[in-house]
């Protein structure tokens, strides 16, 4: 379990914006970790998890590139059928939120990350420990 920081950015909804967004990231050395897309017909909500938040917030910053951030955990889950359903259900039984996730299954039977937005950090990390 690893607590991290995701950073929101709005993105006009045109040809271009998310190349220009991961470049600046490339060009700043921020490995993206995780990663979502929200699209609507105006704008786009990209979520990330990146390996350097602080420069990556410079980077955008300098860039000109409105953006939030915010405290997420990333959980690591076994790659097997129903693990995140277990973990949602855990989560759930100790009053935990989940407000958004998304995530990857990675290569083979490795472990599964997931990026896990909620309302009680402390208990959620405690039960995805045991996950």
């Amino acid at each position: 379990m690893l607590r991290a920081t995701q950073l929101s950015v709005v993105l006009p909804n045109k040809r271009g914006q998310l190349a220009k967004l991961t470049k600046c990231l490339a060009d700043a050395k921020v490995n993206i970790i995780a990663l979502s897309v929200l699209e609507s017909t105006e704008a786009g909500t990209v979520r990330l998890v990146v390996s350097k938040p602080d420069a990556a917030a410079k980077a955008l910053k300098d860039a000109g590139m409105a953006f939030t951030q915010m405290d997420v955990l990333v959980a690591a889950l076994p790659n097997k059928v129903g693990a995140l359903a277990d973990a949602c259900a855990k989560l759930a039984k100790k009053g935990v939120s989940i407000d958004f996730a998304y995530g990857s299954t990675g290569k083979g039977r490795g472990a599964t990350h997931v990026v896990i937005g909620c309302n009680r950090h402390p208990t959620a990390q405690k039960v995805l420990k045991d996950c």
